[in-house]
């Protein structure tokens, strides 16, 4: 943790000025910015451009070289992701990481052990309070399942499953941390139209539910269609920012990025 001012805003997320580098690449540089509560924000950039680096930071997988990030009032800066879930961040990836041998419901009850109330011992005796852990689980995950659209799949192995499926069982794991804050790294990547129209979908239920939600994504007509406000990287940096027809018809960002479709 570091010794960092207050933050200065009220928003769920701030990003003030994290810097990280890999040797002599720095990866994210000097980078701010903010996540208003039960807003959407997406991060964009070309490849490489520094977006999953940002990610991990704040995600506590990795840790800042410089810098500070706030969650709700209080430093976080460098706080592991299993810390972070129970503060109420939860996360997908950008390629699916399931359990191959769990099915999907086992899968999303895996997520819902960050509230559970039972110790490592009440699961060896099998106690009362592991038993009542283990069922909430099961409801919560049946219910997430059923409200991400993936229900009938639920006692499936997850090569069974569909990409989209899988990513709608990614999310609903998320979900069942109870997060504040989700960051979905490329939702929509390798899927259909279809696909993606759904995942569209299920962003609006998320942030109908309160849930702030940030986001990596390539698919530009998602950012534009989704996002509150967006920021844009190059090269580590950010470029732009703003709300979607601002940073469409930024010249930095159509030179960066957009090019092709300016």
């Amino acid at each position: 943790m570091s010794n960092a001012v207050e933050p200065s805003s009220t928003a769920l997320l701030e990003v003030k000025g994290i810097t990280k580098k890999f040797g002599g690449l720095v990866a994210v540089n000097d980078l701010s910015f903010e996540v208003g509560r039960g807003k959407v924000v997406s991060i964009v950039g070309p490849n490489g451009a520094g977006k999953t680096t940002a990610f991990n930071c704040i995600a506590g997988l990795y840790q800042p070289d410089s810098g500070t990030i706030w969650f709700a009032g209080e430093d976080i800066t460098g706080v592991p992701p299993h810390i972070l879930a129970g503060k109420g961040i939860g996360r997908t990836f950008q390629n699916v990481r399931l359990f191959n041998t769990l099915n999907a419901l086992e899968n999303v009850m895996v997520g819902r052990t960050v509230r559970g109330k039972s110790g490592l011992l009440d699961a060896a005796l099998c106690l009362g309070r592991d038993r009542s852990d283990r069922r909430e689980a099961r409801e919560r995950a049946e219910e997430l399942l059923q409200w991400v659209g993936a229900y009938e799949g639920r006692l499936r192995m997850p090569n069974e499953l569909s990409y989209g499926d899988q990513r709608r069982i990614e999310i609903a794991r998320a979900l069942a941390t109870d997060p504040k804050l989700l960051i979905l790294d490329e939702p929509t990547a390798g899927m259909i139209a279809h696909e993606a129209h759904q995942v569209v979908e299920l962003m609006g239920k998320l942030t109908d539910a309160n849930i702030t939600l940030m986001l990596i994504e390539h698919n530009m007509n998602v950012v534009m269609a989704v996002s509150d406000n967006i920021v844009v990287l190059n090269f580590g940096s950010k470029i732009a920012e703003g709300a979607p027809a601002q940073v469409r018809a930024n010249p930095a960002v159509i030179e960066a990025y957009l090019g092709a479709e300016a």
